[in-house]
């Protein structure tokens, strides 16, 4: 009976020494592999590949106006006499991811074009473009679309508007909404 008892006694220690764990069989840990992705796209972009040019023209007894449509059609209101040569609208050419919408922002007040060799100026308004201004107006197809830019140049007489080249910038906003 004492060895009994001290069997139990030492089955009680390892117990007691183990932790109170009874071992059994391990399993092994188990692994899976995971995938990333990431997609670069292409920048949002906007280059001018035609300038806005009203043309050559001369000023009469009372001025008036040149209106050029996206289209590059050219009307002509009040006394200016239109001269040879070629006018267009300007067109700018919009780049980014597949089928993104856009915003177009036209300038809202007036242009200003300087005379290159005096302080005369001549002043543009009244932006147009196709597609139109406004929040999701451009979407780009495949990835890039044309806009084009038509507007008006309010023309006065030729004392005003002495004899030369007028030269002039103006800026266009195409943001991603």
């Amino acid at each position: 009976m004492r060895r009994l008892k001290l069997f139990f006694y030492c089955l009680l220690y390892l117990f007691v020494a183990t932790g109170g764990v009874i071992y059994s069989q391990v399993t092994p840990p188990a692994s899976a592999t995971g995938h990333i992705l990431a997609e670069i796209i292409p920048i949002f972009t906007a280059s001018e590949t035609s300038q806005l040019n009203f043309g050559k023209f001369s000023p009469g007894l009372q001025g008036g106006e040149i209106i050029l449509t996206p289209e590059s059609t050219l009307s002509v209101q009040g006394s200016i006499y239109k001269g040879t040569g070629t006018q267009n609208a300007a067109s700018f050419y919009v780049t980014g991811d597949a089928d993104e919408l856009y915003t177009i922002t036209l300038p809202a007040g007036p242009v200003v074009l300087r005379h290159t060799s005096t302080a005369k100026t001549l002043s543009v308004v009244d932006f147009v473009s196709v597609p139109g201004p406004g929040i999701g107006a451009g979407r780009l197809k495949e990835g890039f679309q044309v806009v084009r830019v038509g507007a008006t140049l309010k023309v006065g007489t030729l004392y005003d508007n002495p004899i030369g080249m007028y030269i002039g910038s103006y800026t266009i906003t195409f943001d991603f909404n």
